[in-house]
């Protein structure tokens, strides 16, 4: 699975105009389930994200987690995480396919939830609209494969 993490002051996601899911202060979670991946891997991509340290402890430092700050997390599924982009116009052939992404996307989301993580989300497969302001920026690249 791949993921791509935004440490956030605020985010928010809105199908048709409404709101979905909001967080204040955490994690925007963009997240996509590649062909092959299992429950194990985002199981795995849970807890790492549950225990990265990238949120400033009181000397400056990045040392905490979303849990060590009360922190939530908007989980959002993104397939286009799965960009080929060796032409022009990217593909996604490596994207799990819609059923299995939707399973391992909930999955996910549970169990960060179970990781004591707050957690919102969007709705997969729909067009959505992803508002977030980033804090730093601090944005990392996770990749369960990597």
């Amino acid at each position: 699975m791949r993921a791509l993490i935004q440490r956030v002051s605020e985010a928010r996601v809105t199908v048709e105009g409404a709101v979905l899911g909001e967080i204040g202060p955490g994690l925007l979670v963009l997240v996509c389930a590649m062909q092959g991946d299992t429950e194990a891997q985002a199981d795995k991509l849970a807890a790492k994200i549950a225990k990265l340290r990238i949120f400033k402890d009181e000397a400056d430092r990045m040392n905490l987690s979303v849990r060590d700050v009360s922190g939530a997390a908007l989980v959002v599924s993104q397939f286009t995480l799965a960009a080929e982009t060796k032409g022009n116009r990217p593909g996604f052939s490596t994207a799990a396919a819609p059923d299995a992404g939707k399973r391992l996307y909930e999955h996910f989301a549970a169990r960060l939830q179970a990781e004591g993580v707050p957690v919102a989300t969007g709705r997969f497969g729909a067009d959505m609209k992803v508002a977030l302001v980033n804090d730093g920026p601090v944005t990392i690249w996770l990749d369960t494969e990597g």
